[in-house]
């Protein structure tokens, strides 16, 4: 076989050219506008494996790598991958190989020099799987040596992690797949992207989809841009649907590669193509869908106003699109957190609620973004936090160390030997960015701080006032002018309270507790900051507290649903229901506290008893100090009830917004399909604009995609795929570092949330309706808690949760209990089993199975 094929040679087939390879040589023997090259065949990828002796060595790394039951084939989470493709850096080509590699390129002439390098390899493009995005392309690649390297660069990338999963998957052996690459012109795209010759989102064979962004197409297929989306007409050849995104990244060509830069100002809400081009791009599908008999996928790319086809595969599955990627971790050398934020937003979020979520942090975050960076993020459809920008800005002015003793409180201990990177950022340039909007933001927590007891008095019946009218709201314009007059400025009023809310108090909560720590120790420091409250003003508590009055027939029902049916364990994801949507919700949680030996106000008793033993130890050890340290807590407990009340309200106002989505999808007709768009694509279709509906079934299928995943870890560093995290049997659940892979201890350890030992049987559990099993006693073992699971508390012993700080909602409802908890462990579900016989030191932050799930007895 021949090391070098033109690119249209008849015999650059799939066997020696890959899929890719044999997709773009049948178009180029078509007469169709293919940029110019060659193939560096199969034949050459194993001349320089079996020459080098690479292949003998990848055979004992898959065979290392291979356990006894390995059907699907090795190298997964083994380091196998890694050290595979640094085999393909050692020792030089072989020299026939070179030489044919060189004249090829010269042959493409001096005007053609700087081409693009892309892998094709022999299990890719196929009918039924398209290994899209599984090997490597470069870009923008200039000279012999690079040539060389970049040819090397794609031949290792058959062997990156992602690619070793995917094959896993689809059950197709390691060591069957071969690779080539396509060596072509590159073409200066001043516009690219995909065209599909069918809709492969609604399904319709009458329609083809162009989608369309500035710059060259990486953006678009990696989904880094959010394109222009054209439907044409397939017998008319017209655009019958045209949506204009807010295109804000473009890749260019640099003399490295390729980077993503922003888009000039004055393009990113202009379109991309004319109609016209749209349908001459159609008339171009069209030919090429006839000459495979079949719809076929294209990437395009348009140069000087001429369009060339870089690759057309086929459409694997109509209606079954190629899902978003939802990724804020990639191009950053950040350590992101979900610790406290998992906690409010625990699940995946649809794009509805990820954009009130977006808006509600933009109003009330300084520095939103720093860098280019911004301080919140959506990893893989899950909410967290950049700490490298609120570190950032806490050094700039000053407060590294009253943040670093915050950010404990409130996300957790970093694990040992993990630190925040900063961001390149000077002081002077933070201060410049922020200080402008710090004032103006302090002024208006000033202002709103005022306001706050007769916004948390007059809340609940506004919010459920406006609920009812978007309910009644007959028509679109009707529905759209009450968002625009009523709705969205009380939401937004609502975001601003909370952030004056969270500001009462100032820092308050930092310097007492840890005043408190060093005069009495943890355990004291506990009990003194516990009772924050009575009942009807510790919201943490609330909905257990009422549920027990309402048992006791001191309340009735429709006082306990309005007072509490707008909070639980999913009350900010608007696609989901709220409990009083339910109409056996109190029922079920009546039946379970009937199963409960000890009530929550016996406990809460008990606690009162052993925090005034704590104040009086203090008293004892510090007659002086008791004066000011209970001024100083009663500050804190009243800052601490306003931001709970200030939060029930926007919990309330998140149930307002699922019911606005909710009516909107009933008068649009387009029903729970908008709860995969934003709130400006809502909208848009509320106004009569159907052409944001188009991405709903990409949408969907990446939502579908990450719930399906594990829930990723508290903490990430640097770039982060949750596919590929949760194909690697040996992922570490508590952390992600992309620059240290060592593995996680099989030793469970938190943060101490709240003192006490017990013993007990584990109950591991993933969601609050799987929490109604839980028997007296048992020790809740789960990811995190939320205000949805007050309710079981009573029935616990303890409590051991992945995710959680000394602020979290398992810690605060512990300590009011009574009962231990340690939070914060990051591997606790993945290391306790059901059934598992343990201890819980919630003063030292430890957890030790005793008897495994196996030798324990049955519970009763």
């Amino acid at each position: 076989m021949e090391f070098v094929l033109s690119l249209d040679a008849a015999t650059a087939t799939l066997e020696t050219a890959g899929g890719k390879g044999a997709a773009l040589s049948e178009l180029a023997r078509a007469g169709l506008p293919v940029p110019g090259g060659f193939h560096v065949t199969t034949a050459a990828y194993q001349e320089f494996i079996t020459a080098t002796g690479v292949a003998d060595r990848i055979r004992e790394e898959l065979a290392a790598a291979s356990g006894p039951d390995d059907e699907k084939g090795p190298g997964l989470g083994t380091g196998a991958g890694a050290r595979i493709r640094g085999l393909f850096e050692e020792g030089p080509l072989p020299s026939a190989l070179e030489q044919a590699l060189a004249k090829a390129y010269a042959e493409l002439g001096d005007g053609a020099r700087t081409v693009a390098v892309r892998s094709s390899a022999t299990a890719e493009d196929l009918p039924d799987l398209s290994f899209a995005g599984q090997q490597d392309t470069y870009l923008n690649i200039t000279g012999e040596s690079a040539l060389l390297a970049a040819v090397r660069r794609c031949w290792a990338s058959l062997w990156t992690d992602r690619a070793l999963a995917y094959r896993a998957r689809a059950g197709i052996a390691h060591e069957d797949v071969s690779l080539a690459v396509v060596v072509q012109e590159l073409v200066a795209a001043d516009a690219a992207g995909v065209m599909f010759t069918v809709d492969p989102l609604g399904g319709r064979a009458d329609r083809l989809v162009v989608n369309a962004a500035w710059g060259l197409g990486e953006a678009v297929v990696s989904g880094l841009v959010t394109p222009d989306t054209l439907v044409v007409d397939r017998a008319a050849l017209v655009v019958v649907e045209e949506r204009i995104a807010a295109k804000e990244v473009m890749t260019v060509p640099t003399a490295d590669g390729t980077e993503e830069r922003p888009v000039p100002a004055d393009l990113r809400e202009a379109p991309v193509l004319t109609t016209a081009e749209a349908g001459e791009l159609a008339r171009l599908g069209l030919a090429i869908e006839e000459l495979y008999g079949e719809p076929r996928d294209v990437e395009w790319a348009r140069e000087a106003g001429s369009f060339r086809i870089l690759q057309a595969r086929p459409i694997t599955t109509v209606a079954a699109p190629r899902p978003e990627v939802w990724n804020d971790s990639t191009g950053t050398d950040s350590l992101w957190t979900s610790a406290n934020l998992g906690e409010a937003v625990p699940d995946v979020m649809t794009p509805a609620t990820w954009s009130f979520v977006k808006a509600f942090m933009g109003d009330v975050m300084v520095g939103a973004s720093l860098e280019g960076r911004p301080m919140y993020g959506n990893i893989g459809g899950r909410f967290y936090m950049n700490l490298s920008v609120t570190a950032t800005l806490a050094a700039a002015f000053g407060q590294g160390r009253k943040f670093a003793r915050a950010n404990e409180l409130v996300f957790g201990r970093l694990p040992e030997g993990v630190t925040i990177p900063l961001l390149p950022a000077s002081k002077a340039r933070v201060w410049r960015e922020t200080i402008g909007e710090a004032f103006a933001v302090m002024s208006r927590i000033r202002a709103n701080g005022k306001q706050l007891p007769t916004f948390l008095e007059e809340a609940p019946e506004r919010c459920e006032e406006l609920r009812a009218r978007v309910a009644a709201a007959a028509t679109a314009g009707e529905l759209s002018a009450l968002w625009e007059s009523e709705v969205a400025p009380y939401f937004r009023r609502c975001c601003h309270m909370l952030q004056a809310a969270t500001r009462q108090g100032g820092d308050s909560l930092v310097k007492v507790r840890g005043t408190l720590e060093s005069l009495v120790g943890e355990a004291d420091a506990d009990l003194m900051t516990t009772g924050l409250g009575d009942e009807g003003q510790l919201a943490s508590m609330g909905p257990l507290l009422g549920l027990e009055r309402l048992a006791r027939g001191e309340t009735d029902r429709d006082t306990y649903t309005r007072t509490y049916g707008h909070r639980g364990p999913h009350e900010f994801e608007v696609s989901l229901p709220r409990p009083a949507e339910d109409a056996r919700w109190i029922d079920r949680q009546l039946a379970a506290l009937g199963t409960v030996e000890e009530d929550a106000a016996l406990r809460l008793g008990r606690q009162t008893t052993a925090r005034a033993a704590a104040w009086d130890r203090l008293a004892a050890a510090h007659p002086r100090r008791v004066a000011g340290l209970r001024a100083a807590v009663d500050t804190w407990a009243a800052a601490a009830r306003l931001r709970e009340a200030a939060r029930t309200e926007v919990a309330r106002v998140f149930w307002l917004l699922r019911t606005f989505v909710l009516r909107a999808g009933e008068i649009s007709g387009a029903g729970e399909e908008l709860f995969f768009l934003s709130r400006e694509e809502i909208l848009a279709v509320l106004g009569g604009d159907r052409a944001p509906l188009a991405v709903v079934p990409a949408r969907r299928a990446a939502y579908e995609g990450y719930r399906a995943l594990p829930t990723y870890p508290t903490l990430i560093r640097g770039e982060f795929d949750p596919e590929t995290w949760a194909a690697d049997p040996n992922r570490r659940a508590d952390l992600f570092d992309a620059q240290d892979t060592t593995p996680a201890t099989d030793t469970v350890a938190g943060s101490p949330a709240s003192g006490g030992v017990v013993e007990g049987i584990a109950r591991v559990v993933a969601t609050v309706e799987e929490g109604e099993i839980i028997r007296p006693g048992e020790i809740l073992v789960t990811t995190v808690t939320n205000i949805g699971w007050t309710p079981l508390f009573t029935r616990i012993s303890a409590i051991v949760t992945d995710v959680g700080a000394n602020l979290s909602h398992a810690s605060i409802v512990a300590r009011e209990l009574g009962i231990p908890a340690v939070v914060g462990c990051g591997n606790a579900t993945t290391r306790i089993r059901t059934g598992d016989r343990i201890r819980v030191d919630g003063g030292r932050g430890t957890v030790d199975v005793l008897e495994p799930a196996s030798a324990a007895p049955e519970t009763a």
